[in-house]
């Protein structure tokens, strides 16, 4: 696991280093404002540890920087401000935490490993799976068995629906008023077609098929153990 360190103090920012080196993680420390943010966008980090009174641009001005950029990462404030409106701020701001220092270095830790628990929880959940299929709601994007799978709008919505609901026999009617937002009307072929359209481009290929009908009631998506088991 990676960690950004913006930290200008050389004492601090040595002693944070030393330390989550020795807890297992690799870190990266800038010492300005303006090096933490172009870190952050490049780095691909699993968390940072910021300070709020930076040389260059401060505190808030990176996180609002790397908000801004659509990055994700968890940030833990580390700052000598500790009234309740520069927490407010930082909070409101996008951090994920906020600890005043002096600080003990086992609080640091424990709250370190509590936001990596809930950034890779977060993520598990943006990627849902069966088999060797996998759809990335962040990204957008499906494979199976590693393979890129183009679909479009509709089809990415309608495999999110069988994903959420894997095992589940879903009626048309169901399917029709999640995915098109519309009641269904039994002479419209429409989710028929969409269906054999995404299983096409789903199960061909494969031997085990993932997407099946089941007549008079509607479509399932399930692995082949889940169907032995029902």
């Amino acid at each position: 696991m990676k960690i950004l360190i913006v930290e200008d103090e050389p004492k601090t920012g040595a002693y944070l280093r030393q330390g989550l080196t020795e807890a297992g993680f690799v870190t990266d420390l800038a010492r300005d404002g303006w090096d933490g943010l172009e870190l952050a966008k490049s780095g691909h980090y699993d968390l940072m540890i910021l300070d709020v009174m930076l040389p260059g641009l401060d505190g808030w001005q990176v996180l609002e920087g790397v908000r801004r950029a659509g990055i994700g990462t968890p940030v833990l404030f580390l700052t000598a401000r500790d009234r309740v409106e520069d927490r407010v701020k930082g909070l409101e701001l996008g951090a994920d935490d906020y600890l005043v220092k002096p600080f003990a270095f086992a609080e640091l830790l424990a709250r370190v490993h509590s936001l990596m628990r809930r950034g890779q929880a977060a993520l598990e959940s943006a990627v849902l799976k069966a088999a060797d299929l996998e759809l990335d709601l962040l990204r957008r994007r499906a494979t199976r068995a590693g393979r890129r799978i183009d679909l479009t709008a509709k089809e990415f919505a309608l495999l999110e629906l069988f994903l959420r609901r894997k095992g589940e026999v879903l009626p048309r009617s169901l399917i029709a008023s999640q995915v098109w937002d519309m009641n269904f009307d039994s002479d419209t072929n429409v989710i028929d077609v969409a269906v054999r359209r995404l299983r096409v481009k789903i199960d061909e290929g494969f031997d085990a098929k993932l997407i099946h009908t089941v007549r008079g009631m509607g479509y399932v998506l399930e692995t082949s153990a889940e169907s032995a088991a029902s």
